[in-house]
């Protein structure tokens, strides 16, 4: 999507909001919903390239697996009592990640390069 057009703008920038949502909720215990999202990145990646949006979907990729790393590097390191450390440090930056991740797609502006 070379020249997206302001409906195919409106049309990913809400796909966006809903897909952080769907990882703020994954907060709640509810982690499908991190799963449905990430897919929605995938399945919707190629058609915000070129946009500002495209942005989004990388910060939220990128979120879902570093998250997940956390997670499991957490589990691993659970017994040795440093894993409570870990997970809330991840709870954390995943909290900051989505924030700040929302608060800049309400505002139209892309994330910062990673």
């Amino acid at each position: 999507m070379n020249a997206a057009t302001d409906e195919q703008i409106a049309s990913l920038k809400t796909l966006n909001h809903v897909t952080y949502a769907l990882y703020a909720l994954s907060l709640f215990g509810f982690g499908i919903t991190a799963v449905i999202a990430v897919v929605l990145n995938y399945i919707k990646r190629d058609d915000a390239r070129g946009t500002w949006l495209e942005s989004h979907i990388r910060w939220q990729i990128g979120t879902f697996w570093w998250g997940l790393l956390w997670i499991v590097v957490g589990w691993l390191t659970f017994l040795i009592l440093i894993g409570w450390v870990v997970w809330a440090v991840a709870c954390v930056w995943f909290i900051y990640r989505i924030a700040k991740g929302w608060l800049n797609l309400n505002d139209n502006k892309p994330m910062p390069v990673q």
